[in-house]
């Protein structure tokens, strides 16, 4: 018998504190660290390169044990398994702190990516399990909420923190709230029922050769001048060969790592590959907003992390209402008004976003973006594991959340590739309508285009101009692309529940 069953949880509360603590801990985690790394490198005299790899170890690790996730929790149990993963987070978080090299920090990174990959899919496992059928929608809401704030609070509490103490603090940050996760899990969680099965050792390994390689790809893409250079295109390649590998042996295997059966489930299916469009989406703007105030219209660290917060507090009210909105309206409906709000305020910004733009219209459609992508996060996190049988939600967000996690690696580093590159187009586009008398574009300035200082504050004010512009270009596509995503709402089918496993389907 399953200990999980909704009945057998009197203790709802810490656990949830305790998981949420955890997918809080793994997703500031992934960036918290972006902010520290010029302090982090001038204390060990690293390299570029090797400040490449503090970021892209803790990646890459995170990324290829995702997967394993479902599986170790069949096996040995969800509980230990989650409370191995916030001790061994826990403990590398310290390691990272207390570290004297460049090479260690890489080391304990690693780690520290490889115990955090756990922490999210197992918690939104638990939120699923703990609550019955009729509360997921809340659940979900709340693990969303999670989800997102880390990646909204890493930047400003990863700067007060290098700023105010030192970078060792945005490591040491986590042991306390580790230690209480720890805790709370120890104490109050219960053990899920075990399963023995066959570890299929062939098919972890061609998924982790191609998650790897494509996290390594995307990250160093931009360092290398992507199908510049000879590594870029060796790790694409097998990236390919491994992913091929893997979905030959998933349908031809006895027992494969990742059951085909979960992709039976149309309503699973479909929501994966929505949240991979979607984190696509989430992602790349949270990466694109930050560079845009600071580099371009030189906002404070501090002042930039603050107009982010009207996003965050878009997103809260929104996975607030949709909690309690899932069950009374058709999930597709409030997915497709998500997916048309978020597109709306994108194709906004595309619009209306000038390096003379006003704070408040900042504010204003980060508000409406975290509206959108809030109401459309959760009712689809909801609707994709609804109709997924109890024993398959391990295993089923494991994969849900290394789409997610894919999904915001191509984002980021799609956007960044095409900002860079419509960046240069554009620069010399304005620059061929340059001239310095008569002609398409007579210039009036206080110096002189005849001196070097001159040519430079020019050019300087061109790159300005091309630079706001591929921005513009790049929340134009990120529209385009959630409008794209929205027919996909049409295979989803509204779910029903009668009992606590059965579901009936319109």
């Amino acid at each position: 018998m399953d200990t999980t069953a909704h009945s057998a949880h009197p203790h709802r509360v810490p656990i949830t504190i305790a998981v949420t603590l955890a997918t809080i801990l793994q997703s500031v985690d992934i960036t918290i660290a972006n902010v520290a790394l010029p302090h982090i490198g001038g204390s060990m005299g690293a390299t570029l390169v090797q400040m490449d790899w503090v970021l892209t170890s803790y990646i890459v690790a995170a990324a290829i044990a995702t997967p394993l996730s479902g599986w170790l929790a069949g096996r040995y149990g969800r509980k230990s398994v989650l409370l191995v993963s916030v001790i061994g987070f826990t403990v590398s978080s310290a390691l990272c702190g207390l570290a004297q090299s460049i090479d260690q920090i890489v080391l304990f990174r690693l780690m520290q990516g490889g115990f955090s990959a756990a922490l999210v899919p197992l918690s939104q496992a638990v939120l699923l399990d703990i609550n019955p059928p009729e509360r997921h929608g809340r659940a979900m809401a709340l693990w969303g909420q999670g989800v997102v704030l880390g990646p909204m609070l890493a930047p400003v509490l990863g700067g007060w923190l290098t700023d105010s103490y030192s970078w060792r603090w945005v490591f040491y940050i986590n042991v306390p709230f580790g230690i209480l996760a720890a805790i709370l899990i120890g104490i109050y969680m219960r053990e899920t029922e075990k399963r023995r099965s066959t570890f299929d050792f062939f098919g972890f390994a061609v998924l982790s050769l191609a998650v790897g390689a494509l996290q390594v790809f995307l990250d160093r893409g931009s360092l290398k001048d992507w199908f510049g250079s000879l590594e870029i295109w060796i790790e694409a390649a097998v990236a390919l060969l491994g992913l091929y590998w893997f979905l030959v042996h998933m349908f031809t295997a006895r027992e494969p790592f990742i059951s085909p059966a979960l992709f039976r489930d149309r309503n699973f299916s479909t929501g994966n590959f929505l949240m991979l469009i979607i984190s696509m989406v989430l992602f790349a703007t949270l990466a694109l907003l930050p560079p845009l105030m600071e580099d371009l219209l030189g906002y404070p660290v501090l002042t930039a992390g603050i107009a982010m917060a009207p996003r965050g507090a878009g997103s809260f009210i929104a996975m607030f209402l949709a909690g309690r909105l899932i069950g009374r309206i058709d999930s597709r409906v409030l997915i497709a008004v998500g997916l048309a709000v978020a597109a709306g305020s994108l194709w906004t910004m595309a619009a209306d976003f000038s390096l003379q733009i006003p704070q408040s219209l900042i504010w204003g459609e980060t508000f409406v973006q975290g509206l959108g992508i809030g109401l459309t996060y959760v009712t689809l996190t909801t609707v994709a594991f609804g109709t997924l049988a109890r024993h398959q939600r391990s295993e089923g967000t494991s994969i849900f959340n290394l789409l997610r996690n894919i999904g915001s690696s191509i984002g980021i580093a799609g956007t960044s590739a095409i900002l860079t590159y419509n960046t240069q187009v554009i620069h010399q586009s304005l620059v061929s309508h340059i001239v310095p008398y008569g002609g398409q574009l007579r210039l009036h300035a206080p110096f002189s285009f005849a001196s070097v200082a001159g040519l430079s504050a020019l050019n300087q004010l061109v790159t300005q101009q091309a630079t706001m512009i591929a921005y513009n270009d790049d929340f134009k596509l990120m529209a385009l692309l959630t409008l794209a995503a929205a027919p996909l709402v049409l295979l989803l089918r509204q779910g029903t529940v009668r009992r606590e496993e059965s579901v009936v389907m319109e």
